[in-house]
């Protein structure tokens, strides 16, 4: 063999083994080999259905790795691991054939095998299927074996190639879970740098705003700066224009903030909106109707929420009729699933995706002041409770918003 050869032979099989690892099936190390548990459950039915229909007292699905063959999902035998060098579905696999043999003993392929000649067994009657995945790898096969020779009729071998079908399809759901469990860990690590370079970035910039703007209110005190005048005017402009900066980065950062290390607990609805209410100095009693209902959530997080909701429906209302909000939820063994229904502009069925994502503003003439990141930071919350945040028309005009939490475990 060739230099060139051999590297080539080691990266085919360090790129099998990385592939066993995207499916969740770690083979670096000289034991089983265990898929997860619900799916190692679901192996060991398949391959107990695959030897009562091929009459076999064993079954096994083998995953084939660069050094090892790891025995998973076994009936009849403990499962275990040995050499691929031992393996006799090693010596067939990558073919992607059935392989049927009545007598192993009599077929040159495996008669010095260990597995039939006494060494680790004395297997006979042998039939394998590979198992392929439609990109075209073949992580390993799906066995039946018996120590008596034995003959399938074709329809038991077509059932065999239906179940090795099935076992492969299992392995797709671990190798999906896999992805999105690591998925999840990298979008939980990058939003929690984001959320930490937000609050810095928010931190620093917010000190020299707030230098400038008490010197802009010192020098609006200021006897020789008359009202009216250019000097006022310009001082006036820097003035707002500081405080909607400072605005954004206080929802900035609070926005940074939302979805970590929630505190679940179960909460009253109508104790959470009536602090909301009162923090927002709203004296109005018909303004905001609340009806209670218990959720599982952080309470911290869900004035949060109920804030945002009834600013926007503050800074969003119709100036056709008086503001009404009505809060109010519902539950079940699921969990809750609260609504804030008011009578304002609404948001058009074609906006409402958009005005989910942060720092996006619709700007209609006659709307209040915003940072676009009110109802992204509700949505934020929601999906941090593993629930969701929905937006539909009020019957009458105006916006619903509906945000689901999970029930508590």
């Amino acid at each position: 063999m060739t230099r060139a050869q051999g590297q080539l032979a080691f990266t085919e099989e360090d790129s099998r083994d990385i592939a066993l690892r995207e499916y969740g099936l770690d083979p670096s190390f000289d034991s089983p080999l265990l898929p997860n548990a619900a799916v190692l459950s679901s192996l060991q039915n398949l391959v107990r259905l695959a030897t009562e229909l091929c009459g076999a007292p064993f079954g096994v699905v083998n995953i084939i790795s660069a050094e090892y063959q790891h025995q998973i999902g076994a009936w009849g035998v403990e499962p275990g691991i040995c050499s691929r060098e031992d393996s006799m579905c090693a010596k067939v696999f990558l073919s992607r054939e059935k392989t049927v043999v009545a007598d192993a003993s009599l077929d040159p392929r495996f008669a010095d095998n260990p597995f039939v000649t006494g060494e680790i067994g004395k297997v006979r009657f042998y039939a394998s299927v590979p198992l392929q995945t439609d990109s075209g790898f073949v992580p390993g096969t799906l066995c039946v074996f018996s120590d008596m020779p034995k003959e399938l009729r074709p329809e038991q071998v077509g059932m065999l190639e239906v179940l090795a079908k099935q076992a492969v399809e299992l392995l797709e759901l671990q190798h999906r879970t896999t992805q999105l469990d690591r998925t999840y860990a990298e979008l939980k690590e990058s939003n929690a740098k984001l959320a930490g370079f937000a609050g810095r970035v928010s931190h620093d910039l917010r000190i020299p705003l707030t230098t400038i703007l008490g010197y802009v209110e010192l020098v609006e005190d200021d006897p020789d700066v008359q009202p009216g005048t250019v000097a006022a005017k310009y001082l006036d402009k820097i003035g707002a224009s500081g405080r909607r900066m400072l605005a954004m980065l206080e929802d900035v950062l609070s926005y940074s903030r939302v979805g970590g290390g929630i505190q679940p607990t179960y909460v009253s609805l109508k104790e959470a909106a009536g602090e909301v209410v009162r923090d927002l100095g709203i004296e109005n009693d018909g303004l905001v109707e609340v009806h209670d209902v218990t959720v599982y959530a952080d309470p911290g997080q869900l004035r949060t929420l109920l804030q945002n909701l009834l600013t926007n429906a503050m800074n969003y209302r119709s100036p056709d009729r008086e503001l009404h909000v009505r809060i109010s939820g519902v539950s079940n063994y699921h969990g809750a699933t609260i609504h804030v229904a008011d009578n304002g502009k609404g948001i058009a069925p074609e906006d409402r995706a958009k005005v989910l994502e942060p720092l996006v503003r619709l700007r209609r003439p006659g709307d209040g002041a915003g940072t676009g990141l009110g109802l992204s930071t509700c949505s934020t919350i929601a999906k941090a409770h593993g629930g969701e945040l929905t937006l539909f028309e009020t019957p009458g005009g105006g916006l619903t918003v509906a945000v689901t939490f999970p029930a508590g475990s």
